[in-house]
């Protein structure tokens, strides 16, 4: 099947920290990819801008070495390499200087009609800065449009003063808060799932669902990050923007359309919903972990305390919550979530297991019965796979299996899955918000979230330590398995 390419509008786009980790293994690696399908107009200019001292010819430079070490070979055709290394420009700029933004104002200039989009692919401190600068200098026009990366703010305050520097100079509808997740396509057909079958929005309640598990598990530690994530952890890097963001497409009421607000309207309901985690309950609702020394990836691998160079931290590398929504849809249903670095394997997932049948009409030999599951997998492979009871073949009496129906999306269509930058870029460039986030999203997410990190906070117990290449604490499993469930690893997928 070969996928409909539309081209898009014609854009400038200006990346500020070009020159950063994000830019080199993400944001080329997709402008290129879509370069390459012709969705990109001809004309369209890719300037990049940092602080660093580049010419534009060794922009050109980074930017071929880039897509070398990141496209296929396959896919790295002449003429479409020197098509778009042709659309790159570079202009140094410092968001606590002047300097520069007079370059940048010159470069902009003869596209004053077309789209115009500043991606910050930068820390959060320096969003409102670069926002002023761009103000400054009447570079935003009624066309611009701003990307903003996470983490949008470490609490409910400093993300609600990052929004209010960021919309003195761009309106709701210019801001884009970017989450990859959304972007990935198996997030898409969560939605498609959902409300294009008749299957599964009748039984997509509290009356056939026994509670929803979403995973996401990596294999590596925090590498050369520890600094930059000492200060962060699990619960603000994962679960208060990507984990909640999923809960929300699984547990969303239908939206009237899928114009964005329609579909963030319903999103901001299920994060109003959610009984608040505080006092007491923050024990008996969360577990927060960090990881030891231990095997990961093949080899023994530090703790995140040798990573960090320090002797203790309060900073969880593992988390793992019991949610609960209060609405008509999902009362009684639990919601379990789980983030974690140095676990065994890389794997994000859904998982929707459906309540029991209410009676067995087969003879004890024909075996047990397991409820049905949905698994939604978004990382690596992604797919979705549906578990029924099935006969096994053979004339030997009534014998029950419990088998997936399986779709990959790779062996399904036989493309190219793309990356979620590309979807993202490209619906910036189009007006289409429908995959970012609205700051209401935002803060009603971070006002679920901060009561946990402040009892967090005030107690003097340290995360649980779990071993490397261990699927977390044992007080992750307790969480759930005292409730009669049990957490399906991937090797029971």
């Amino acid at each position: 099947m070969t996928p409909r390419i539309i081209p898009v509008d014609l854009f400038d786009l200006v990346v500020f920290g070009a020159t950063g980790d994000l830019s080199q293994r993400k944001l080329l690696p997709a402008l290129f990819h879509r370069d390459l399908q012709g969705q990109i107009p001809p004309e369209s200019r890719i300037i990049g801008s940092s602080r660093r001292p580049f010419s534009n010819d060794e922009f050109k430079d980074f930017a071929r070495a880039s897509l070398e070490a990141h496209v296929d070979e396959s896919e790295r055709h002449a003429d479409v390499m020197a098509r778009f290394i042709d659309r790159l420009s570079y202009v140094a700029a410092d968001a606590a200087q002047d300097d520069g933004w007079m370059e940048l104002e010159k470069s902009l200039q003869p596209g004053l009609d077309r789209i115009r989009v500043f991606y910050l692919a930068v820390g959060p401190d320096l969003f409102g800065p670069i926002c002023e600068k761009l103000g400054t200098h009447k570079l935003v026009t009624p066309q611009s449009r701003v990307v903003i990366e996470k983490p949008l703010g470490k609490s409910g305050a400093s993300a609600h003063a990052l929004n209010e520097s960021i919309s003195r100079v761009f309106s709701e509808p210019q801001i884009y808060r970017i989450d990859h997740y959304l972007g990935k396509e198996t997030v898409q057909n969560l939605m498609a799932l959902r409300f294009a079958n008749a299957l599964f929005e009748p039984v997509w309640n509290s009356a056939h669902i026994d509670h929803v598990q979403i995973t996401v598990s990596e294999t590596l530690g925090v590498e050369g990050r520890a600094g930059y994530y000492d200060t962060a952890g699990a619960l603000r890097d994962m679960v208060q923007n990507h984990m909640l963001q999923l809960l929300c497409l699984v547990a969303m009421e239908p939206p009237t359309s899928t114009a964005a607000d329609a579909l963030r309207d319903e999103k901001l309901k299920v994060l109003k919903a959610l009984a608040p985690i505080t006092g007491d309950a923050v024990a008996n609702l969360s577990v927060r972990g960090q990881y030891r020394a231990g095997a990961a990836n093949g080899g023994a691998v530090k703790g995140y305390l040798e990573e960090l160079g320090s002797n203790t931290s309060k900073t969880e590398t593992f988390v793992a919550l019991k949610a609960e929504i209060r609405n008509w849809r999902w009362s009684g249903v639990p919601f379990y979530l789980r983030t974690g670095k140095r676990l065994p394997s890389r794997v994000s997932e859904i998982v929707v297991t459906f309540k029991p049948i209410p009676h067995s009409v087969f003879e004890p030999s024909a075996g047990p019965i397991a409820p049905n599951r949905l698994v939604i997998r978004l990382q690596p492979d992604e797919g979705v796979k549906l578990w029924l009871m099935i006969k096994d073949p053979g004339p030997g009496g009534m014998r029950l299996s419990h088998v997936p129906l399986d779709m990959s999306f790779a062996d399904a269509f036989n493309v190219r899955n793309p990356d979620a930058y590309e979807r993202l870029i490209m619906d910036v460039v189009r007006g289409s918000q429908a995959l970012f986030m609205r700051r209401d999203e935002v803060e009603a997410a971070w006002a679920w979230i901060d009561p946990v990190l402040d009892a967090w906070a005030a107690s003097s117990e340290l995360p649980k330590a779990y071993t490397s290449g261990t699927w977390g604490p044992s007080a992750a499993v307790a969480l759930i398995e005292r409730d009669g469930r049990t957490w399906y690893e991937d090797q029971d997928l």
